[in-house]
């Protein structure tokens, strides 16, 4: 007769919070700031909303899919294995396919940067003058072979053909010149922006000294180390306006110019696309659909872990009837991620745009995302897996959808859940975009997340208090209103720092309302049910509205703008808090028994007396019982 199996409960609980612990530090290094990497891209926020809802979609469906086959086939630990492999896989290849061009990365990276960090780096100053919210493109014209005296020919842009100017207007004056040749160094852009600009104040009197050719052809000689070389310009071809050599002051020897770095709107390269031969898609939705389909892979092979990881902790200590210590390993996820969040943005400020050639410091997000999984892959080694011997085949999700369709509060529930995905979505997909264009860097963003961790962990040693002083419907109230109050004033933050004070407010939003629900949900499920229904909230309802904010939040952008979305959201929050308390009192307010709380009931709810305790809970069951049946 073999030994019997000792279990170590301490042990499973220390490696199952390990584990949760390296698992969000891996998912707070890359996913509150996903949206700003597909900025990068260039795509828009409709196509950006699409990705984060498809994304949200596939974690409602397969996530409990893949749990209940995990579960039947007895293959928790190969799915918990191959899931954190092939999300380090599949992080890495956003890295690689497609690129990055240098030009978006320094678009939005040197926002953060500091002063002597953008006069030293390339295509800073441009982002100085321009911004990030101009719909431009810059183009750097190829620099001169050799060296010239030319007159400077000016010609005009137009959305067809090049039309040289007028013969009579070419040259600049000597006092002109020596304005131009006397801006600061240091800022070779602005002078050549600034030269382009005084050409064309052009004297009548040089004009007349002038000869051009006919007016189809324009040809200027250029004197060369090598000899005479003759050029011609073409009205056909689009000539951009240049600075060619330019005379010193006495008119003998030449001053050599630098490339001019020419600012060309967006109307105008439009104009150029309409000429070209039409294709099926353009550059902007290929690359949207190659993130799409990576991005649909990763949430596939990433999305069964968190659900199926927490199924097999959680009936490991029911089979040991240790549950109660299962509700703690939450604050270790809250605590990674907070790390995660901070570590990678702090990482992320001490580095230049690009930490080594061709690699953007933005790949670190996915860098330090696949370098926590394979951590947390080494700890599944030792994660506490119970295989029940019995043949359940019966899925509780279905018990638990079929259980919500008949409860008129759990319903309720559930729309509150829906809703709450939906206005959260937003924040969490465009809100770093708003502090972005404020010219946030990405400490800021992640200070923002910690913050909000931070409060709802703090709030969390305050919970019991709160819920006995406030009944559930007004739980309900007070998160609702925060939350609507937190989307108001993100319409109107004025700078990064702004945004700080208003997410310490997550406690009474956010984190009221989780506890309120799950209070809420002790009350009305049957015995066994509460784990099940809190899971399918969570997956159906809260990612079910996620999806749905996101596909709309893309589009109100388009349409409106950031400061509508966020308003938007706030009277929706509102509207729901004023039919919530219409609802809410006209709905049954009976408890369903759950013996199991009654026979462990809390230290502060007991009574003198054992025989007080007994009579407390018998008579509170009896009342409840006759109630009900």
């Amino acid at each position: 007769m073999s030994a019997p199996k000792q279990w170590d409960i301490s042990k499973a609980l220390a490696v199952a919070s390990l584990f949760n612990f390296f698992h969000s530090v891996g998912n707070f290094c890359v996913f509150p700031f996903l949206t700003i990497f597909f900025r990068h891209f260039g795509l828009s926020p409709p196509l950006v909303g699409i990705i984060m809802g498809a994304k949200h979609m596939v974690y409602a469906l397969w996530a409990p899919f893949c749990s209940f086959v995990a579960k039947t086939n007895s293959k928790r630990r190969i799915i918990i294995f191959c899931s954190l492999l092939l999300s380090a896989v599949a992080s890495g290849i956003l890295t690689f396919f497609p690129p990055l061009q240098q030009g978006m990365v320094f678009r939005y990276c040197n926002v953060s940067l500091s002063l002597a960090n953008k006069q030293t780096t390339p295509g800073a100053l441009d982002m100085e003058m321009f911004g990030p919210e101009d719909n431009g493109s810059f183009v750097l014209p190829e620099p001169p072979k050799v060296t010239t005296m030319a007159t400077v020919i000016i010609t005009s842009l137009s959305n067809t053909t090049t039309i040289a100017e007028p013969a009579g207007e070419a040259q600049m004056t000597s006092k002109t010149l020596k304005k131009l040749h006397a801006a600061p160094p240091h800022h070779p852009d602005l002078t050549a922006h600034l030269r382009t600009s005084t050409t064309r104040k052009l004297s009548k009197t040089d004009a007349s000294k002038r000869h051009t050719k006919p007016k189809d052809r324009i040809t200027t000689s250029e004197q060369s180390t090598g000899g005479l070389e003759r050029r011609t310009y073409s009205p056909e071809a689009v000539v951009r306006p240049s600075i060619a050599e330019e005379p010193q002051a006495d008119g003998n020897s030449p001053i050599p110019q630098q490339p001019q770095a020419i600012f060309v709107p967006k109307k105008r390269d439009l104009s150029k696309k309409a000429a070209q031969p039409e294709h099926f898609l353009d550059g902007e939705h290929n690359i949207f659909l190659v993130v799409l389909g990576i991005v649909i892979f990763w949430e596939i092979v990433a999305s069964p872990l968190e659900w199926t990881a927490d199924d097999s902790v959680y009936e490991y200590l029911d089979f040991v009837d240790a549950t109660d210590r299962h509700e703690k390993i939450w604050i270790w996820r809250y605590l990674g991620a907070c790390l995660g969040a901070f570590s990678i943005v702090f990482l992320m400020d001490n580095v230049n745009c690009f930490f080594i050639p061709n690699f953007p410091r933005v790949y670190l997000h996915f860098y330090g995302y696949s370098a926590f999984m394979m951590i947390t892959l080494l700890l599944s080694t030792w994660y506490p897996i119970h295989v029940s011997k019995k043949t359940e085949h019966a899925s509780k999700t279905i018990k638990a959808l079929g259980l919500m369709g008949s409860d008129g509060r759990i319903i309720l529930l559930s729309i509150t859940v829906f809703l709450m995905g939906a206005v959260r979505s937003t924040a969490d997909n465009f809100l770093f975009w708003k502090m972005q264009d404020l010219g946030s860097s990405e400490l800021y963003m992640g200070l923002s997340v910690v913050l909000v961790l931070v409060s709802e962990i703090v709030f969390y040693a305050f919970k019991g208090k709160l819920m006995r002083s406030l009944t559930f419907k007004w739980m309900v109230a007070l998160g609702l209103l925060c939350q609507a109050v937190e989307f108001l004033y993100y319409s109107f933050f004025w700078a990064p720092w702004a945004v700080l004070p208003i997410q310490v407010s997550s406690a009474f939003s956010n984190g009221v309302l989780l506890w309120a629900i799950r209070s809420q949900i002790d009350d009305v499920a049957t015995p066994g049910m509460e784990r099940s229904i809190q899971l399918v909230l969570h997956c159906l309802s809260h990612h079910c509205g996620a999806s749905l904010g996101s596909f709309a939040s893309g589009f109100v952008i388009s349409s409106f703008n950031l400061e509508i979305l966020f308003q938007s959201c706030c009277v929706t929050l509102l509207v729901w808090l004023l039919m919530f308390l219409v609802i809410q009192p006209r709905l049954p307010q009976t408890k369903k028994i759950n013996y199991s709380r009654l026979l462990a009931p809390d230290n502060s709810d007991m009574s003198d007396s054992e025989d007080e305790q007994e009579r407390d809970w018998l008579v509170k069951a009896m009342k409840d019982d006759g109630k009900i049946w």
